[in-house]
């Protein structure tokens, strides 16, 4: 037995023992945080994957609405421009009801005069410049110049 004893608390086999009691607390700690971390890992894959489907499912939804949303806009903007054009064209219709807008019109764009009036053409001081051609426009009818644009444009195809 003293041999026994003396190996039992002999330094180096109390050295041994106590490397491999440390060797198997740290075997047994390293298996604990690998099951920790491999089950962390499998959670965290799992939620990845979740949102990755969250993700992907709602893309196109969420681009559909997008684009519709947009096109609402588009749509609500030409609607106001067209309520805008035709209150517009309301009040022009209105003032063309209107005679003495309608007389004044007439004598602005086609240069009627009302019988027992007499027209005069006011020369602008400018008409030195423009050409002969111009001059003997001013001094026609009106429809005689339509009648040599329609000439023109007939001779130019």
């Amino acid at each position: 037995m003293a041999v026994k004893d003396r190996e039992r608390f002999s330094t180096t086999t109390r050295l041994k023992l106590l490397g491999e009691q440390t060797a198997a607390r740290v075997y047994r700690s390293q298996t604990r945080r690998q099951a920790r971390r491999s089950r962390l890992t499998g959670r965290a894959a799992l939620l990845a994957l979740v949102v990755c489907s969250l993700v992907v499912a709602l893309a196109y939804p969420m681009r559909q609405y997008v684009s519709q949303r947009a096109e609402i806009a588009d749509l609500e903007r030409q609607k106001r421009q067209a309520k805008e054009r035709v209150e517009r064209l309301r009040d022009l219709k209105a003032r063309w009801q209107d005679d003495a807008y309608a007389e004044q019109q007439i004598r602005q764009r086609l240069h009627y005069v009302m019988p027992g009036e007499t027209g005069y053409i006011v020369v602008d001081p400018g008409a030195g410049r423009q050409s002969r051609a111009d001059q003997g426009r001013a001094d026609r009818p009106w429809y005689s110049n339509i009648w040599d644009g329609v000439d023109r444009s007939d001779a130019a195809e």
